[in-house]
């Protein structure tokens, strides 16, 4: 069993036809994921590498059983095409897209509930889960089928702690991006509970960042509601108050979002946190080596 993303998600590809979503979209079929359609506006009917082409999200989603979407627009078209795919009653909504003004993220939140959908992201490097597929730019050579389970707020050390992890020989169960926006479609909170009930997942990992509270949102359910293990690391722990370091939500500000306030929020609900992010994969090794 795998959280969100299985064998049988059906992926189209919003965007297909664009320089980014022609070159993930053949990504993930090389791993192994189903995209069986793609959606550019005005060139329905025509087809790409194989995969037929549609005008609209819902005729992919009418003609394919498409029940999972990755958005690979730039940020002027992504908030329309996210709007679209809720519309259509998608299941899965993965938008990698950087730059969507925080106005238009607060209008598609408030289109996500109620709805059938989840979203991931924006601004995020998606989901992956070895043996089934993906949806997002997480490079395909990285990743090991296995029971570790990752969430992250930042997509170069997202990466690197699954290189990690298969490198020393653990697998992961899904590895997913949230996003590093004020905004996103899809919390820590949200996820850890899916992982939690996961029968594959063994282990969590979590990669916070400085700014914003949901890395203390996320001690707080973690204390309440998960039993399995958690490794965290907190980046940005030099950043200077005021000053955006990375992601757009990685910001200090009023003295709140620091570091050290995470760390000790995690560490009172039971999180083991690692202070070097070259040694996440190590201590993960650990843990389950004592379980």
């Amino acid at each position: 069993m795998a959280i969100l993303f299985d064998k049988n998600t059906r992926v189209v590809s919003q965007g297909i036809t664009g320089t980014e979503g022609s070159f993930h979209t053949r990504e993930s079929v090389a791993f192994g994921t189903r995209v069986v359609a793609g959606v550019t506006p005005g060139k329905g009917g025509m087809d790409f590498d194989g995969i037929p082409i549609y005008n609209r999200v819902i005729d992919a989603v009418k003609y394919q059983g498409v029940n999972a979407s990755g958005i690979y627009t730039p940020a002027s078209f992504a908030p329309d095409a996210i709007l679209e795919a809720i519309e259509a009653g998608v299941r899965l909504i993965v938008c990698v897209t950087e730059g969507i003004p925080v106005l238009d993220m607060i209008k598609v939140k408030q289109a996500l509930k109620g709805s059938a959908s989840r979203m991931i992201g924006p601004n995020c490097p998606g989901i992956t889960t070895p043996g089934a597929g993906k949806i997002g730019f997480m490079p395909n050579f990285i990743h090991k089928e296995g029971n570790v389970g990752l969430i992250s707020r930042s997509g170069t050390l997202t990466y690197e702690v699954i290189w990690q992890l298969t490198s020393i020989g653990i697998g992961q169960s899904t590895s997913i991006g949230i996003g590093g926006d004020p905004i996103v479609g899809t919390t820590f909170v949200d996820l850890l509970g899916l992982f939690e009930q996961d029968p594959q997942t063994g282990a969590i990992v979590l990669i916070g960042e400085i700014g914003g509270t949901a890395e203390e949102e996320a001690a707080e359910f973690i204390k309440d509601n998960v039993r399995k293990p958690v490794v965290a690391f907190i980046a940005g722990q030099t950043a200077p108050p005021g000053r955006r370091m990375g992601h757009a939500g990685a910001i200090i500000a009023g003295g709140k979002g620091t570091s050290g306030e995470k760390v000790k929020a995690l560490e009172g609900a039971g999180v083991i946190v690692e202070k070097n992010p070259a040694e996440i994969g190590k201590r993960v090794g650990e843990i389950l080596t004592k379980r």
